[in-house]
């Protein structure tokens, strides 16, 4: 499904250029369960934005389902995004005037999905994610606990083939963090490919796969694809 083959990302800083991601070989498949761990300017986060397509490598190929998207324009990647990744993020960021309801729903609109089925997925994903009774909260009447589940609930809207997670216990409680991380995992079975970064060693050893970076490397990798 990924497929990162010798991908290196710089960036210009000054009249330096610095290298995030150096020559990284990747290969996700339909189901994976990923964790990506390693110290603050690793390549993590960057490794994530190119993988969810809010990036371009300066070098390197990315395919994802067998076709090249990096040489896609804008608006294609755009498409793409929209169809086949979801996104979760440590600080969920929701539209702090719209309800949960309408924040879940606000991929679909955007994506053009008729008014009758928007509304069916809501309700559905308002259930599966225990929000039913919050449907008319907006964020700020909301747990932190109940905000995450909204973000995930609007991350899966649109069934997408990939889920990335940016450290999505960072601002949660322990008991609270193991309980969205179950919420993440069941779609694992669902034959999502669920890839998270995080610095906390408990949570990225809960993946099947945990890749290792250091100075934008992968330095090591455990477990096996499905």
């Amino acid at each position: 499904m990924i497929e990162f083959s010798q991908v290196s990302r710089s960036f210009t800083v000054g009249d330096q250029q610095v290298a995030a991601l150096r020559g990284i070989d990747l290969n996700i498949t339909a189901g994976d369960y990923v964790s990506i761990m390693g110290p603050s300017g690793s390549g993590k986060s960057t490794l994530l934005n190119l993988i969810g397509l809010l990036d371009r490598p300066s070098s390197g190929t990315y395919k994802l389902d067998g076709g090249n998207v990096t040489a896609l324009d804008d608006v294609q990647q755009a498409r793409v995004r929209s169809e086949k990744i979801g996104f979760v993020f440590q600080s969920f960021h929701l539209v702090p005037r719209l309800t949960a309801a309408m924040n879940i729903e606000l991929p679909m609109i955007l994506a053009g999905i008729p008014p009758a089925e928007r509304k069916t997925r809501v309700v559905k994903l308002l259930e599966n994610y225990g929000l039913t009774d919050r449907a008319d909260h907006r964020p700020d009447q909301l747990s932190g606990g109940q905000r995450q589940r909204v973000a995930i609930a609007r991350a899966t809207s649109m069934h997408p083939a990939v889920l990335l997670a940016d450290e999505p216990t960072g601002n949660l409680d322990q008991t609270t963090g193991k309980e969205v991380m179950s919420l993440l995992e069941q779609l694992v079975e669902q034959n999502v490919a669920l890839i998270v970064v995080t610095h906390d060693p408990v949570i990225g050893g809960r993946a099947v796969r945990q890749i290792h970076m250091v100075d934008g490397q992968i330095v090591s990798e455990t477990g096996r694809s499905k």
